[in-house]
């Protein structure tokens, strides 16, 4: 299974912030948010580390929703055969 290379990007203000992470690297994501909140050279807060994760949880939502699709019809397609 190729992994593919995602991102999350946060507008504020004058700031764009930009995570990029590989399928099965969230947790490392999540890490990154963190560290980030907790950096108070930056305008990303934890509010901001918040919306990020909302996204991220979504995304794989969709992803876990497209895998289960693609499940359900291959086996419709066998069953058919």
């Amino acid at each position: 299974m190729n992994k593919r290379q995602r991102q999350l990007t946060l507008s504020k203000g004058r700031e764009k912030f930009i995570f990029r992470y590989d399928d099965g690297r969230e947790d490392e994501l999540i890490d990154a948010l963190v560290s980030q909140a907790k950096d108070q050279r930056t305008g990303f807060d934890w509010f901001d580390a918040a919306v990020l994760s909302f996204k991220l949880t979504q995304s794989l939502i969709f992803q876990a929703d497209e895998l289960l699709y693609a499940n359900k019809e291959k086996e419709l397609e066998s069953n058919n055969l």
